[in-house]
């Protein structure tokens, strides 16, 4: 079994998420992914077995719903971004990954780019992590586009915010998830 965390926007493969999914028993890949959203998803397809599941935080949620249903795979959606095409436009330009301060170029190409991915969660099994207090966007957002899905589990933390900060409360039922 073999988990890929897919970053969000800004951040980089050497994550604290991608830290601390490593303390569960899986082989773990957290690639560094380009900015432009083409070259992200040719990446994570080169990698992409059978027995893959996908861990998607932010703009990675966006990819892992993508996917997941293109693959059949189970993700795990960690605050995802549902329109990113949208909410990441005020961010072109030069830009810094969080992570190192490494610049890198946010173009408006890559909104057109991002719109090419948009899919419907169908039937790949899904759970979604989200939290309240998330001050990039809107829980109940993805709380209505996967309530009353079979193949959806949400949990719904109250407080907390976008980072999703304390992943490691939720490691045994992420691993429940990937068994299941």
């Amino acid at each position: 079994m073999k988990i890929i965390y897919i970053h969000g926007f800004g951040s980089c493969g050497n994550s604290n998420k991608s830290k601390v999914l490593q303390k569960l028993n899986y082989t773990l890949l957290s690639p560094n992914l380009p900015p432009s959203p083409r070259n992200a998803i040719n990446m994570l397809e080169s990698v992409i077995t059978p027995e893959t599941v996908l861990m998607g935080s932010s703009l990675g949620g966006y990819y892992a719903i993508y996917l997941a249903e293109k693959y059949f795979l189970k993700a795990i959606l960690i605050n995802p971004s549902l329109k990113p095409y949208k909410t990441l436009k005020k961010y072109t330009g030069l830009q810094y990954r969080f992570c190192d301060k490494k610049p890198f170029y946010w173009k408006t190409e890559y909104l057109n780019e991002l719109k090419d991915y948009k899919t419907k969660p169908k039937r790949a099994k899904y759970l979604i992590l989200l939290q309240s207090k998330d001050e990039i966007l809107n829980y109940k957002k993805t709380l209505k586009k996967f309530q009353n899905k079979p193949n959806a589990k949400i949990t719904v933390e109250y407080g907390g915010n976008h980072r999703f900060e304390n992943l490691d409360d939720y490691l045994c039922m992420i691993d429940n998830f990937i068994i299941s």
